[in-house]
């Protein structure tokens, strides 16, 4: 089992019973000083205290684990993460989105929705962000999730 695998199985002990889950995992190994950036989040959003307890409940177990000297640092992901499970997914209905998919094509929407399709795979429904001709109907797009390369949720200050 590598490294990460291990923090992963680790730090889902640590997850409240699924309230958090985990957006990433990153690990810049080093001989001089290693880093391991954990990135969770909830539903409703996590605070920097809710952070600092996992850190902590990480500290000792972490030690055991890494090789050399490393820093733990613990965060939400942001919210130009791009987003990476349902529950992320799920967490942004009613935002909008820029979907890149893996064909390339490049999508602006509002997304409405997630869930399983016909074919039993996971798939949004966003609203394309278009100029529309008066009386031109609204059609909802569908993508299934294993098209997407990547979706970021789009910041507005309007």
């Amino acid at each position: 089992m590598e490294i990460k695998e291990k923090i992963q199985s680790l730090l889902e002990q640590h997850l409240e019973n699924d309230k958090f889950f985990i957006a990433d995992i990153k690990i810049s190994l080093s001989k001089v000083h290693s880093k391991v950036l954990i990135l969770i989040d909830s539903d409703a959003g996590i605070s920097i205290d809710e952070c600092s307890m996992i850190s902590k409940k990480m500290g000792l177990e972490l030690d055991e684990i890494m090789p050399d000297k490393y820093t733990l640092e613990v965060s939400s992901p942001g919210i130009d993460f791009p987003l990476t499970s349902e529950r992320m997914y799920r967490k942004n209905i009613g935002r909008s989105l820029k979907v890149v998919l893996k064909e390339g094509n490049e999508l602006i929407g509002k997304l409405e929705s997630i869930g399983v399709g016909e074919s039993n795979n996971q798939q949004i429904t966003i609203i394309e962000e278009k100029k529309r001709k008066k009386g031109e109907e609204i059609i909802p797009i569908t993508i299934p999730l294993e098209n997407i390369k990547l979706s970021q949720v789009i910041i507005s200050f309007k």
